[in-house]
């Protein structure tokens, strides 16, 4: 089924959506949420609040790309999952150490002037990634968008560890400065 007929079924608010969403873009959503929270309890329990996600949400936005709709939402859950077990244990885990090196370039604080220069933000790192090296950007995608491990990242392109390590440390410099320029970085 084509994504303009699963959503106009979210709008028709059809109990055919979940499932024909399921079918489509179920194992999509459980390989982001399990490569964030590593379990596949924790990732099909995300999965299962996207699809209650996307079902409240659908009736007010119509997406054009249902793949980023629902992986934008799987991603937001997987991560809240990880901080809420983070909050309990206050152990390490792949999706803290992610988020912690790429506080190098955007702190945590969410200042008025913040909220408003997300979009700013937003629509300049999508600049940045679309012009770095395709290699450069896979590795960036995988670990800060994915949350891979630097490890699996090596395995699956099949490289060592070190490349990955000096990549992503080379493009996090160049969108410290990218930011920099743009009066985006709020750290040193």
């Amino acid at each position: 089924m084509e994504d303009r007929e699963i959503v106009d079924l979210y709008w028709q608010r059809s109990d055919l959506a979940i499932s024909e969403t399921d079918q489509k873009y179920g194992r999509y959503c459980h390989t982001i949420a399990f490569n964030i929270c590593g379990t596949n309890e924790d990732a099909e329990e995300c999965v299962n609040d996207t699809w209650f996600r996307a079902w409240n949400r659908m009736p007010s936005e119509r997406p054009t790309v249902l793949s980023a709709f629902l992986g934008c939402i799987t991603r937001n859950l997987a991560i809240n999952t990880i901080k809420a077990k983070n909050r309990i244990k206050r152990g390490g885990g792949e999706a803290s150490l992610a988020l912690e090196e790429l506080s190098e370039c955007i702190s945590d604080g969410k200042s008025p002037e913040r909220v408003l220069e997300e979009k700013e933000l937003e629509k300049l790192i999508g600049r940045f990634t679309a012009d770095l090296k395709e290699t450069d950007r896979m590795i960036f995608v995988l670990r800060y968008w994915y949350l891979v491990p630097v490890a699996d990242i090596a395995m699956k392109l099949q490289c060592s560890q070190g490349k990955v390590k000096s990549s992503l440390f080379r493009t996090r410099k160049k969108l410290r400065e990218a930011l920099q320029e743009e009066g985006l970085c709020w750290t040193n």
